[in-house]
């Protein structure tokens, strides 16, 4: 230890010395040591602001060329969502071609193609062109006297004819007559929104998943399912498919909306593009008000579980409120939009979110009370302001959606033949299987049902999460996997699974889930963070998660859409190729004889579909119109449907008589009509709700004194040959002139 301290002793004291002696050097030589350190301090000076000049310069051009590639991804990205829109738009105009042989058509062969009675909108089109001016046309559709009998309509408001007013302006600013026929143009302003639908779809699933190959992915299925997205290639000037692509279009901003990782200015941009396409939708579609009802569900869903900032959904039911405020006044003050189900909702929310301003706050058990409380206060405010509005202003289809939907859950039964014809349309019906073989078939199904597990799962985790007082994170990682925390992810699992829903009940609503479903499922398998939610549950270690997951998210995709090309290429260019021929000469011999043989104030009954034509080839009077949403047109068509019953000749005089008939059009489809649904033909309808009908022993009997009167009229004898007298008949059709003196003849 002596030892030890010795030395340590003498280390202490040498290094005593060796820090005197260059005290001893600094002293001999003091200015030459100041002119070192000055020279020292410059150079370093200047090497860190070289430094910083460098790194300056390096941030520049990081963020610059990350700024231009940012630019040129979106650039070539919208070039190829445009492209897919067009390829598509150009495919539907060739294949329509090729059905209808339109291009080689009369003009009067061209618009009984408009089927289904859609052509009456086309009708309206037609005259505001014909018109002196717009402003002339546009104030003889609001009192139209020269389409239902006895009746002065609103036409713009009871018809929704927006498009065919703003399409004939168009027409009519931009001089292009001598280049384009009308028809021609009518078509192109249908297939051009198409174009939007399309890019909508393809831009949604493109900043969901952030590869373009989620885009292109959902145009190919959408495509391919063409039968079960869309309606365009069956009856064109349908309000479907003009309001449609704005709800796409309104879907895809509301999704960038809500994302969290935009910056101001395109929040903004998604803000001001959820605006028009809300209100456009709005205008354009009568029944539009209920599809953003069940938006403003899932997005009520969100706002609840608070999984979406509280001035986003504020900002969202601004939108809302504002577009209905402005569609309320461009329809005339349509009272159908103050007892809306969305006004009512938007209510209900405003107001319980006044009385629970700290329903977000406490415990677990606490907050999920206080979400029941919420659920009740809002249905229940919302549902006495509907009540009130309802009693104010009395709504004619308000009762009748309620008698209805107890009849199609089985809550009741009815004789009623309006309630009973709309059960029987198919697009009221539940769908069949061929929707979910066509849909398998095509590979879209199976990877639906599998993404949409993996997004509901974590998303429900998400819930719980929050209901537990844990905090979203706004800057997810790919290494995070939680696909269920992006708010426009949640919103689409809800959106799904609602429209699905509803689609299970109604056929008609597959053409609202089905495009989201090719959208959502393209979004999910080319979705890296999906297959890394995936590898976090699984706790995969033999190989690095986010590098499988990032291989998955390119390698099944593409898969997917080498086998699509493969199986369905050929058969859509097999599609174009196939000559297809659709010639109804009866119905053109029918019209033909209206312009030129029957007077131009006519008045005609007959079903509504035939009417629709008729009012767009002649331009004649008619007893009905093919709208089934106003109550009052289909009561109507349930009178000048009696001809199909088991009726006398005087009632059915009579009932025609009423609405002014000169002229009634006997159907052959449907006074034979044969089908294996014996409940849904139009004479058993009427033989339910005319009390005609006899039960035995589970068997359908039909009974009156009275024969069914479209057989009995053919046959020529009294007492039918005294009110009616046959001027025009061919294989399809039989016209008969409803006399305005009645002869007896026995």
């Amino acid at each position: 230890m002596t030892e030890l301290r010795c030395r340590k002793t003498e280390t202490l004291e040498g290094d005593k010395e060796e820090n005197e002696r260059p005290d001893e050097l600094t002293q001999t030589t003091p200015d030459k040591q100041h002119n070192g350190e000055e020279e020292e301090d410059a150079q370093h000076k200047e090497e860190g602001a070289n430094k910083k000049e460098t790194s300056v310069k390096r941030s520049k051009s990081s963020s610059t060329s990350g700024f231009l590639q940012r630019l040129v991804r979106v650039f070539f990205g919208c070039l190829a969502a445009v492209a897919c829109g067009m390829l598509h738009a150009g495919y539907l105009s060739a294949y329509h071609d090729r059905k209808f042989w339109f291009s080689t058509r009369q003009d009067v062969e061209r618009e009984i193609t408009f089927q289904g009675g859609s052509g009456l909108y086309y009708y309206y089109y037609k005259h505001m062109l014909t018109a002196s001016s717009f402003e002339r046309g546009f104030y003889e559709l609001t009192i139209d006297n020269r389409t239902v009998s006895g009746q002065t309509i609103n036409a713009v408001e009871r018809l929704s004819l927006y498009p065919e007013l703003i399409t004939s302006f168009i027409y009519r600013v931009t001089g292009i007559q001598e280049f384009v026929e009308p028809i021609y143009f009518y078509i192109g302003a249908v297939f051009g929104l198409q174009v939007v639908y399309i890019t909508a779809l393809f831009v949604c699933s493109w900043v969901m998943s952030g590869t373009w190959m989620a885009g292109m992915l959902a145009v190919a299925w959408y495509v391919i399912n063409r039968t079960d997205t869309s309606k365009v290639d069956q009856d064109i000037p349908l309000r479907d498919n003009w309001a449609l692509p704005y709800f796409s279009c309104q879907v895809a901003a509301l999704t960038g909306f809500l994302s969290n990782n935009i910056s101001s200015a395109t929040e903004m941009f998604c803000y001001l593009t959820m605006s028009a396409t809300t209100f456009t939708f709005l205008l354009v579609w009568e029944h539009s008000h209920y599809v953003l009802f069940l938006q403003g569900l899932c997005l009520f869903l969100l706002d609840s579980f608070d999984l979406v900032p509280t001035r986003k959904m504020a900002d969202i039911q601004k939108v809302y409120l504002s577009s209905l405020f402005l569609a309320y006044v461009f329809q005339f003050q349509n009272v159908t939009l103050l007892s809306s189900p969305l006004l009512s909702l938007l209510i209900g929310s405003v107001l319980a979110r006044y009385f629970q301003q700290k329903m977000k706050m406490g415990p677990l058990v606490a907050r999920v009370m206080k979400l029941f409380l919420h659920f009740h206060l809002v249905f229940t405010t919302g549902i006495t302001f509907s009540y009130l509005v309802k009693k104010l202003i009395p709504v004619s289809e308000s009762d009748f959606i309620l008698k209805f939907l107890e009849v199609k859950f089985g809550l009741n039964t009815t004789t009623d033949f309006v309630t009973n014809f709309l059960l029987c349309q198919e697009s009221f019906q539940s769908p069949g299987q061929d929707l979910f073989l066509r849909l398998t078939q095509a590979s879209v199904l199976p990877f639906y049902f599998l993404v949409l597990s993996v997004c509901l799962l974590s998303t429900l985790q998400t819930i719980y999460r929050r209901l537990s007082g844990q905090p979203m994170k706004t800057n997810l990682s790919l290494e995070d996997g939680r696909i269920g925390e992006h708010p426009e992810v949640i919103y689409h699992v809800f959106h799904t699974l609602l429209f699905g829903g509803l689609a299970m009940l109604f056929d008609g609503m597959k053409y609202l889930w089905t495009p989201y479903v090719c959208m959502f499922t393209a979004f999910g398998v080319c979705s890296p963070d999906l297959w890394m939610t995936v590898f976090k549950w699984l706790k995969l270690k033999s190989i690095h998660p986010v590098v499988l997951s990032l291989i998955l998210s390119t390698a099944v995709p593409t898969i997917i859409g080498f086998s699509l090309w493969r199986e369905y290429c050929p058969r859509v260019l097999a599609e174009l190729s196939d000559l297809q021929e659709f010639y109804d000469p009866d119905t053109v011999e029918l019209v033909s004889w209206i312009r030129t043989l029957a007077p131009a104030a006519a008045v005609f009954a007959g079903s509504p579909q035939l009417l629709g034509t008729v009012k767009l080839c002649s331009g004649s009077t008619v007893t009905s119109l093919p709208l089934y949403s106003d109550i009052d047109l289909l009561r109507r068509s349930e009178d000048t449907y009696q001809v199909y019953a088991m009726r006398s000749a005087e009632d059915v005089y009579k009932i025609l008589i009423s609405h002014k008939t000169n002229y009634v059009i006997i159907e052959e489809s449907i006074c034979n009509e044969l089908s294996l649904n014996r409940g849904c033909r139009i004479k058993d309808l009427l033989d339910i709700a005319n009390g005609h009908v006899v039960y035995d022993k589970g068997e359908i009997y039909t009974f009156s004194k009275h024969g069914r009167f479209c057989h009995e009229i053919k046959m020529n004898y009294s007492p039918y040959t005294n009110y009616f007298t046959r001027v025009f008949w061919n294989r399809s059709y039989h016209v008969y002139k409803v006399n305005s003196v009645i002869s007896f003849q026995y």
